[in-house]
């Protein structure tokens, strides 16, 4: 019961950010038609904030240390980032599709 009130407070939080973000891109001036399509779902924000809070981790944090140093074989960060999405879809599986949405567009130089 305590997981999906603390998924439900993150939903939230999410959707406060994403509509603080479209104010704002749209008192700068640009169109929402053209931005909308770019943003991320609510759950997918929701994953990108769960794997930050990872990534501060004391597991998580030399993990990426080792895999995003210049020295790492190639591949290591995309098996990196994999893992920690991966744990993230285990621990919510509401998000599953959100983390596999979101692993699909993970750019190797996060």
């Amino acid at each position: 019961m305590a997981e999906s009130s603390t998924l439900e407070r993150l939903r939230q939080d999410a959707r406060d950010e994403l509509a603080a973000l479209i104010e704002l891109r749209c008192r700068l001036g640009e169109d929402p038609w053209a931005f909308l399509p770019e943003l991320p779902s609510v759950d997918e924000q929701v994953v990108a904030t769960l794997r930050e809070e990872r990534l501060h981790s004391d597991r998580w944090s030399p993990a990426r240390a080792r895999a995003y140093h210049p020295t790492a074989r190639q591949g290591e960060a995309a098996r990196f980032e994999f893992e920690v999405l991966r744990e993230i879809a285990l621990d919510h599986p509401e998000l599953s599709t959100a983390v596999w949405s979101v692993l699909g567009r993970v750019p190797s130089t996060w």
